[in-house]
C-alpha cells in the first residue's frame, strides 16, 4: 500500500460476542477464567483497502456483509478488533438518524452535531437556516426528533451532514428514504462535493447509484473483501453473483448463507495474524521473529482494549466486597477492627441501649 491516500484500512477485523440474553452477559463479565464460552461472530474477517483524497468509493454486497460496519469504523463509531485505520480528515456520517438524539429538538440536534464536530457557535449560526432549508421539514424543527418520521430523520441527518465542511463524507443507505425531490437535492450536493475534492464513501445497495457516484467500488462479502476495482468492472462482477443466486433454489441459498456465516463464526484471528506474518516475512525478508512483531503490533498497536482482563476483573471484585464490607460494618455499628476480627458480628449490629442512644437513632 501507498502513503498518498486520504483513508487506509489494514487487516481489519470485527468481532462480536453473542450473548443470548442479559444474565449470560453479566455472567461472561464475572468470568474470572480464560475460558469463553460465548459464541464469537467475525463481521469483518481482514479488510484492506486505501481512498485517495478526492475520490468516491462505493461499498456493496449483501445484507449483513459488513459494509456498514467498515464505515462506522472508518467514521469513528466504533473501534475495530484488529487492523490499522488512519484516517487523515474530519468525517461526517450519513445514515438514517445515525448521531441524531431523539429526546432534543430538530435545531438542538444541529448545534449538538456541530458542535461535536468542532465548529464554534457562530459558526453554527452562519449554516443553521441552509441546513432547516435543506432539510425541509418545516416547524418540526422544534419539535423533538422521537417525532419525526424516518424519513424527516434521513433529511435532517442527511442536511446537518452536509453542511458542516467535513473532509470525509460517509453515506450508509441514506439515499434510501425520502421523496424524489429530496433525492435529487442530495445527488446534487454529493456531486458539489466530488467536484470540490472532497473523499466519499458511499454504501447502498442501489447499484445505480453507485454507478452514478462511486470512481470505484469495493465489494465486501460476509466479512471478506471480494473485489476491489473500476466501478464498472466490481458492479458487473456482483449483479452475475446476484442473478446467479437468485436462480439457486430456496434450500440452495439458505445452505450458501449458513455456510458462510459459520466461517464467521469459526474464523480463527490467530491464525489469520500468522498468515499475515509469513506473508511480510517472505514480501519483506524478515526473519519470522522480526514479522511476527510487527505484525502484531500492525494488528494491535491502535486497537483500544474492549474486553477486560482476568486482573481487571479480580480488582473490580476486590473492590466491591470491599466497598460492602464498609457498608455491613456502618450498618452494624461496630469498629472496624472488631468487624475483621470477628466478621460475624456483621449479622450482629449494635442496638442502643440507653435514652439518650435510642433518641439519637431516630
Amino acid at each position: 500500500m501507498s502513503e498518498d491516500y486520504k483513508i487506509k484500512v489494514e487487516n481489519v477485523t470485527k468481532e462480536y460476542d453473542l450473548y443470548r440474553s442479559k444474565s449470560e452477559k453479566l455472567t461472561s463479565f464475572f468470568n474470572l477464567t480464560r475460558h469463553d464460552s460465548v459464541p464469537h461472530f467475525w463481521s469483518l474477517k481482514g479488510i484492506s483497502f486505501e481512498v485517495k483524497q478526492g475520490e468516491a468509493l462505493g461499498l456493496i454486497g449483501v445484507n449483513g456483509s459488513g459494509k456498514s460496519t467498515i464505515s462506522n469504523i472508518i467514521s469513528g463509531i466504533i473501534p475495530q478488533t484488529t487492523g490499522f485505520v488512519d484516517v487523515r480528515g474530519d468525517t461526517s456520517i450519513v445514515a438514517i438518524s445515525a448521531g441524531l438524539k431523539w429526546s432534543l429538538t430538530g435545531l438542538e440536534n444541529i448545534r449538538l452535531k456541530g458542535l461535536m464536530q468542532g465548529l464554534t457557535f457562530d459558526e453554527i449560526a452562519a449554516v443553521r437556516d441552509d441546513i432547516i432549508d435543506f432539510a425541509d421539514i418545516g416547524d418540526f424543527i422544534d419539535q423533538p426528533v422521537k417525532d419525526y418520521s424516518s424519513g424527516m430523520r434521513s433529511r435532517l441527518g442527511f442536511a446537518i451532514a452536509v453542511h458542516i465542511n467535513p473532509d470525509i463524507l460517509i453515506i450508509d443507505e441514506a439515499l434510501s428514504v425520502g421523496d424524489d425531490t429530496f433525492y435529487q437535492k442530495c445527488l446534487d450536493k454529493i456531486q458539489q462535493f466530488k467536484k470540490e475534492g472532497k473523499t466519499i464513501i458511499f454504501v447502498s445497495h442501489s447499484l445505480k447509484q453507485v454507478e452514478m457516484l462511486c470512481d470505484r467500488v469495493a465489494w465486501i462479502h460476509f466479512g471478506d473483501l471480494r473485489q476491489i476495482g473500476d466501478t464498472k468492472e466490481v458492479v458487473s462482477a456482483y449483479r452475475k453473483f446476484s442473478s446467479d443466486f437468485k436462480k439457486k433454489t430456496a434450500k440452495e441459498r439458505d445452505e450458501y448463507q449458513k455456510g458462510k456465516k459459520q466461517i464467521q463464526l469459526n474464523f480463527d484471528v490467530n491464525a489469520y495474524e500468522k498468515e499475515v506474518a509469513q506473508q511480510k516475512a517472505n514480501d519483506m525478508s524478515l526473519t519470522d521473529r522480526e514479522a511476527k512483531r510487527q505484525t502484531h503490533k500492525l494488528f494491535y498497536g491502535e486497537v483500544l482494549p474492549s474486553k477486560m482482563t482476568t486482573t481487571s476483573k479480580w480488582l473490580i471484585l476486590a473492590a466491591v466486597i470491599v466497598m460492602i464490607f464498609f457498608a455491613m460494618v456502618t450498618i452494624s455499628g461496630h469498629s472496624i477492627t472488631k468487624s475483621i476480627s470477628d466478621p460475624s458480628s456483621l449479622v450482629h449490629p449494635v442496638y442502643p441501649k440507653s435514652q439518650s442512644d435510642k433518641q439519637h437513632f431516630k
